[in-house]
């Protein structure tokens, strides 16, 4: 393994699979199993999931009938709750976690304490970190870097639709240009969207690489755990 911890971060959009709406059961399980093929190799292995599927705080800013702290609170709940799916996919299939929230819910999942969370992974169980930092104002994307801080993950793996990050959206300009590699600085220059700003300097400034890839397609987490290089790798 190149990556001995590691810290997945999923929108809650890719949850939907086909839907437009809420989880696709199949695509839940696609992820379980690729996420049970790195475990599988003594890899561990943390999560951080967003809500967008369900509801997404900054979507309230439109109608101003919810304000946006309200709006927030709603987004981390939404992310408790596809939290609580995947943990019961990978549970389903043999994969041993722990849940942690940043909001108490004990009949739910643990509050979340750095250091039982560190052990659960030392343990061998799958961590899935849930509603967010707690704090509004906040994304999953900060969460995710926040988390991964804490618990000294060697890197960030981000799954996107894309096989990574491109001069331009490859979806909608054919003749975007893929990088392999680039760098925490270059990436402010060209002005691409990798993460929010607030995440994306945490992790420059705390020397945590970003790998953006495919998790659509199926082997690609596992590869990237090995030292292959698949999609792009951000770094200093």
């Amino acid at each position: 393994m190149k990556y001995k911890r590691i810290l997945l971060k999923l929108s809650g959009e890719a949850l939907m699979g086909s839907k437009n709406f809420g989880i696709d059961e199949a695509k839940l399980l696609e992820y379980a199993h690729e996420i049970k093929s790195v475990h599988e190799i003594g890899c561990q292995i943390a999560i951080v999931i967003g809500g967008g599927n369900i509801f997404r705080g900054v979507q309230t800013q439109k109608n101003h009938i919810i304000d946006r702290v309200q709006g927030d609170y709603m987004g981390m709940l939404a992310t408790v709750i596809n939290a609580m799916a995947i943990q019961s996919t990978l549970e389903s299939i043999g994969v041993p976690t722990r849940l942690q929230s940043a909001i108490k819910m004990e009949q739910i999942c643990e509050p979340f304490i750095r250091r039982r969370a560190v052990r659960h992974l030392e343990k061998g169980r799958v961590v899935i970190f849930g509603a967010g930092t707690g704090n509004p104002y906040f994304t999953t994307d900060t969460a995710a870097t926040l988390r991964a801080i804490e618990i000294e993950a060697d890197v960030i793996i981000k799954g996107t639709r894309v096989d990574g990050i491109y001069s331009a959206d490859p979806e909608k300009y054919e003749d975007a240009v893929k990088y392999d590699i680039i760098t925490f600085d270059e990436v402010y220059e060209k002005q691409l969207q990798v993460m929010d700003l607030t995440a994306f300097t945490l992790c420059k400034e705390n020397k945590l690489p970003i790998i953006v890839f495919d998790i659509n397609k199926k082997g690609n987490l596992l590869k990237i755990v090995k030292g292959e290089s698949i999609g792009t790798l951000v770094n200093n």
